[in-house]
């Protein structure tokens, strides 16, 4: 078994398809085993508690020191023996010890086919915002490990997704969700879960 912590932020739609996908057997031998957000309204931390999964709050308020913060997550998932980081809706960059104990073990998902339309200020609705501003005819989602350069890690996956007319920023995200992060995510997961038990 490879032990998951996913990192979140918001609703926890994302932690909500690889809960659903875990319970359908498809996420190979990793286990969702703690949730960590960063802010203490997250509609996810009700979703993991829910799945009976630990949780867990760290936020900037609580710990606004960056290097501090950044050593206080290390010691909260090696405490919670996480082997594996998704980053599902997580808007936070991580500091460079969590980058380094868990180098090519960290996982997000970004709402566009990067390398378009991702890097710094380029989350949630914004992505789709640009997209259809742009003119767009496709669109879609990309799983890529994490590294110190936002949104600059290999990619694992990518799955297109068509943009239609009368699309708005909302409309869009839905379908980008439901036709590619909430597909892409649980197999991304799977894929690194198989290449950390061979290690």
């Amino acid at each position: 078994m490879v032990k998951a912590a996913v990192l979140v932020s918001g609703g926890g739609t994302n932690l909500q398809a690889l809960l659903d996908a875990q319970g359908r057997g498809e996420l190979g031998p990793a286990r969702i085993g703690y949730v960590v957000s960063n802010r203490k309204a997250a509609y996810a931390l009700e979703r993991a508690r829910q799945s009976g999964v630990e949780t867990d709050v760290l936020s900037k308020v609580m710990q606004p020191d960056p290097e501090q913060y950044d050593a206080q997550l290390l010691n909260m998932l090696r405490i919670h023996r996480a082997e594996l980081i998704v980053l599902a809706g997580f808007l936070g960059i991580l500091g460079p010890k969590v980058l380094e104990a868990y180098s090519g073990r960290i996982l997000n998902i970004h709402p566009a086919l990067i390398p378009s339309f991702c890097g710094k200020g380029f989350y949630g609705l914004r992505v789709h915002e640009a997209v259809l501003k742009r003119g767009c005819k496709v669109t879609g989602a990309t799983a890529h490990l994490v590294t110190a350069g936002v949104d600059e890690g290999p990619i694992l996956l990518q799955k297109a997704v068509d943009v239609l007319p009368g699309d708005t920023p909302e409309i869009l995200q839905r379908r980008v969700m439901e036709q590619a992060e909430w597909l892409l995510l649980p197999r991304a997961v799977k894929m690194l879960a198989e290449e950390i038990e061979k290690c």
